[in-house]
């Protein structure tokens, strides 16, 4: 990438004598925002953390701007940290923590002041800059670490799962303020989360950890709908994970109808023997059993379970000896024997040898 403001070649890094991440490689163009997700224990925070350099390098390299930065100490890489706990000194006021990073470098005290007040109004946090962090509520606290990060005027912002500590409702009006700000500042930005749906609305593109190595990296279009491994599909969101037998078609391949599903043609793809498909929940349709259609996967089964997570039902359907969850808007009765309709394009197929 020519004008990566990032660059992570071969990256290695060991907690004694275990591996934690394992070659991983990653470019950031100037200005992209980029996600790292990935379940608990995955790597994405030691990832972050050896590029802030506060976790030392086994092997590879790490460059800002074409500057090898892999051993340099944390102060010297042109980086900011908005951290899950916000760090804030609970003994400044507001205006303090924000000027803090400025007061370390030796930043005159007028134009500390007039920096403040920039970040201030920035966040829309006028008014408050006198008050005691710890009169401030959540959201505020962390606009406050948000803005002491960006006060320094970073090369890099580095996010570590910032959000976490907010409620659902102020976290997704939060997350939509950073992404706004980011986009208006042109900062380059890695943000850490094991949050799909808010790696999918604030990120560029995401980069999907797994057990130390980059699974995937695409747009949130390209991993939510071309997953390239049973992982990434399900770490997606496509939960349901069906066993069926494949034959290979002219343009495609053919499903062989089982016990408890109809046949179906897949145009497209070119698989032969035990396949496993992997779907979400919203993609399936319920209808009558008998339904089938020549663009839909047919399965059989019986409602066991039904939920109202609110605007829609969640349904556990048992099909022969699995069980799928589904979403239906109607209500339906737990016993009712339904056919699930399954989009053809909705379903991810990987050979049972990638399972």
């Amino acid at each position: 990438m020519a004008s990566a403001a990032l660059d992570i070649a071969d990256l290695e890094v060991s907690y004694g004598a275990t591996p934690v991440l394992h070659k991983i490689s990653l470019s950031v163009a100037a200005g992209e925002f980029v996600a790292l997700l990935g379940p608990s224990g995955c790597g994405k925070t030691t990832l972050l953390r050896a590029v802030s350099g506060f976790v030392p390098v086994s092997a590879g390299r790490i460059a800002v701007a074409g500057r090898d930065i892999t051993h340099a100490p944390p102060d010297k890489r042109g980086m900011a940290m908005v951290f899950q706990s916000y760090a804030l000194w609970p003994h400044m006021t507001t205006a303090q923590n924000l000027g803090y990073g400025l007061k370390l470098r030796h930043i005159a005290k007028a134009d500390i002041a007039k920096r403040v007040g920039e970040i201030l109004a920035m966040l829309k946090l006028e008014g408050f800059g006198e008050r005691n962090v710890t009169q401030l509520s959540g959201g505020q606290r962390q606009r406050v670490a948000l803005g002491r990060a960006l006060a320094v005027s970073p090369q890099l912002l580095l996010l570590d799962e910032p959000l976490s500590n907010l409620d659902a409702r102020i976290r997704e009006e939060v997350r939509h303020e950073i992404k706004a700000l980011q986009a208006k500042l042109g900062i380059t930005t890695i943000h850490v989360t094991h949050d799909r749906e808010e790696a999918m609305v604030m990120a560029d593109r995401i980069a999907i950890l797994d057990a130390g190595r980059i699974a995937q990296v695409g747009s949130p279009e390209e991993v939510y709908n071309r997953p390239n491994s049973p992982f990434v599909a399900s770490f997606m969101g496509a939960g349901n994970r069906l066993e069926l037998e494949a034959k290979p078609t002219d343009g495609g391949m053919r499903i062989e109808a089982g016990a408890d599903n109809e046949a179906v043609l897949i145009p497209g793809s070119a698989m032969a023997g035990p396949v496993i498909a992997y779907f979400r929940s919203e993609a399936a349709r319920l209808g009558p059993a008998e339904a089938a259609a020549p663009d839909r996967l047919l399965l059989r089964g019986r409602i066991v379970q039904a939920s109202y997570p609110g605007g829609f039902y969640r349904y556990a359907v048992a099909v022969g000896q699995n069980q799928f969850m589904v979403d239906d808007t109607r209500r339906l009765p737990v016993g009712d024997t339904v056919g699930i309709g399954l989009p053809v394009s909705s379903l991810h197929f990987f050979s049972r040898r990638e399972t």
